[in-house]
């Protein structure tokens, strides 16, 4: 599974870094980075988190890499 980001969605209030810091990171500009976007079994439960935490509905989880 994989981190999907809808950045036109994402008003980079930073839940998804306080939740999953290992995952996500608000740079200087306040843009998501997804720092790493592949999703481990020992991961995903903090990761279902960040996206469920998402006010404004910009993270989902994908089975597979989108182009």
């Amino acid at each position: 599974m994989y981190v999907i980001v809808d950045r036109q969605k994402c008003a980079g209030l930073a839940i998804c870094e306080s939740i999953s810091p290992d995952h996500f990171e608000i740079d200087d500009d306040g843009e998501l980075a997804v720092v790493n976007d592949e999703i481990s079994d020992q991961n995903q439960e903090k990761l279902e988190q960040a996206v469920r935490g998402c006010p404004n509905a910009a993270l989902r989880l994908a089975a597979a890499r989108e182009s």
